[in-house]
């Protein structure tokens, strides 16, 4: 709207948006990078993803390479992909160019750097460096891989690039456990992954998400579903307490509705209503009473992100011939 029409631009219910160069300017997704990516619990997988001791994957986080596993004991460990000898990377990427060296995790129960063999355990301990002795007075035991921060909630994995400064993980996911209590999150499943490639700057998709304002002219086919989404803009949803359906129909289908229950536990809103939350600053959920949306963000550059979509259901439900 242009401000020559407005008489008295303070008295309409608008605030002005991002400077344009804040979605565009490759210095303020440095910034970004430093003091939220590189600070806040970051969501980055389900843990079903994971599943056995030695199960790793390789993560780039805004460029920082992050071997994520299981140690042998089954617990989720996270550390840096950088050897401490000379900083070479431990484990390649799945595609990296260059010749295929011996290293990475190893039978899954070791990490080997490929370029001098120092072997780490699964807790990041070095446990060997070749022609290198305790009785040559090399410390061994006091080298380990530089930790990163690993918490775990709903099913979904987290990481702290900068565990030492991290917020209080519990602290923080308080209020989503209070607002998500009884939806099954850590039992449910991956029923189906659509991966998205978008040349777009992350904050766009989250200042999307959080509004619905855009649903009546692009989404008509969810409208019809849930009309709430168009009326009056999409002004005015309760999202606390849920939102409504149209007449017949309980959940996020083409029809409204579904043959798969709903979750155990959900109360009398719930199972004929729909939630949504965003968990800052990179994990959206979507929840009906059947099945849950996830999409997990990865801001890569100033103009471009990556987005995981997850549909989760209950196992019972993923085992049926339908």
């Amino acid at each position: 709207m242009s401000k020559s029409r407005i008489s008295d631009p303070k008295a309409l219910p608008l605030e002005t948006t991002l400077p344009s160069a804040w979605y565009l300017d490759s210095q303020i997704f440095e910034l970004e990078k430093k003091h939220i990516f590189f600070r806040e619990w970051v969501c980055v997988g389900r843990e079903e993803e994971l599943q056995l001791p030695g199960d790793h994957r390789v993560l780039d986080v805004c460029g920082e390479s992050i071997i994520l596993l299981r140690n042998t004991g089954g617990v989720l460990r996270a550390f840096y992909n950088v050897c401490r000898h000379r900083g070479s990377r431990l484990c390649e990427t799945d595609g990296a160019p260059g010749p295929v060296l011996k290293g990475g995790v190893i039978n899954r129960k070791v990490i080997r750097c490929p370029y001098h063999s120092w072997t780490y355990d699964l807790d990041g301990q070095l446990t060997r460096a070749p022609h290198l002795s305790r009785a040559e007075g090399f410390p061994v035991e006091d080298v380990q891989l530089y930790p990163v921060g690993v918490e775990t909630w709903g099913g979904f994995i987290f990481i702290s690039l900068s565990p030492a400064d991290a917020p209080d993980f519990s602290t923080e996911m308080a209020v989503v456990d209070s607002y998500l209590e009884r939806y099954p999150l850590e039992e449910l499943r991956i029923g189906h992954t659509i991966e998205y490639e978008i040349d777009a700057n992350w904050k766009v998709l989250c200042e999307n998400y959080n509004e619905c304002y855009h649903c009546g002219p692009v989404h008509p086919e969810l409208c019809q579903v849930v009309p709430a989404f168009r009326e009056r803009g999409g002004a005015d949803l309760d999202w606390e307490r849920g939102i409504p359906h149209r007449e017949g129909a309980t959940t996020f289908t083409l029809s409204g509705e579904t043959s798969r229950r709903s979750f155990p536990g959900l109360n009398d809103d719930e199972r004929v209503m729909h939630k949504g939350y965003l968990v800052y600053p990179n994990l959206f959920l979507s929840l009906s009473r059947d099945h849950v949306a996830v999409f997990i963000l990865k801001a890569t550059s100033a103009g471009h992100t990556s987005l995981t979509c997850h549909f989760l259901f209950e196992q019972c439900e993923l085992d049926k011939a339908d």
